[in-house]
């Protein structure tokens, strides 16, 4: 299916003929009701689901490359093994969404809310997360790359013995985060004060560049 509008009924109708995975490309589904349907395995190439419902809707092994869908709503969806590739997702909920073994690759997730989704092993790659709500995800001996976690909510999120390639944690919300044994050396640390470092990052490896930093916030000059 290429380049037409969707809505609901319509979806319904190619689900039940559907005698292998649905693929589109370049199709619109803005402010579609797709909520509780049955698209495992469907392929979204280019398309659009602004401020689209997807409450409980099964999309286990879906992939979505370069698609916009801010706003959309992913309430209790099943994403199991989903990929998103290059997408636009800012300010999208996934409030107690199913997202073990989800990937996220060049995605922008700016605002997006993730409380309470079910998370284990889902991955994050060079990603705009800037204002997310990730509290108390596990991101425990991963490798994280270039993630911007600017400004998110990462409380009580477990970071122990990660290995941050680049990215950036500037004032993002580290309370009860732990980050025991992971490697900061290359991670934006801006913003943080020594009381956290203190609290937050015993054991952490930190750059002597940003030691600097924060001693700097002190008022103190290292020569």
């Amino acid at each position: 299916m290429s380049g037409e509008t969707l809505d609901r009924t319509h979806l319904k109708r190619l689900i039940a003929e559907a005698a292998a995975p649905l693929q589109f490309e370049q199709c619109d589904f803005d402010g579609a009701d797709l909520s509780e349907l049955d698209l495992r395995r469907a392929q979204f190439t280019g398309c659009s689901f602004a401020e689209a419902n997807f409450k409980k809707a099964q999309l286990a092994d879906t992939q979505w490359t370069s698609c916009r869908a801010r706003q959309a709503d992913f309430h209790l969806a099943d994403l199991t093994d989903a990929r998103f590739v290059a997408c636009d997702l800012n300010n999208t909920g996934w409030h107690r969404a199913k997202l073990s073994a989800t990937r996220f690759s060049e995605v922008k997730l700016t605002g997006a809310h993730f409380h309470e989704a079910q998370v284990l092993g889902i991955g994050f790659h060079d990603s705009l997360l800037a204002g997310a709500d990730l509290r108390g995800m596990s991101f425990r001996k991963q490798t994280i790359e270039r993630l911007d976690l600017r400004d998110a909510d990462l409380a009580g999120c477990d970071f122990r013995d990660a290995v941050f390639e680049g990215g950036s944690l500037r004032d993002a919300n580290l309370k009860n985060a732990r980050f025991d044994g992971a490697d900061l050396r290359s991670v934006d640390l801006g913003g943080l004060r020594i009381a956290h470092v203190s609290q937050l990052f015993k054991g952490a490896i930190i750059s002597s560049d940003q030691a600097a930093a924060l001693i700097g916030e002190l008022g103190l000059r290292v020569l």
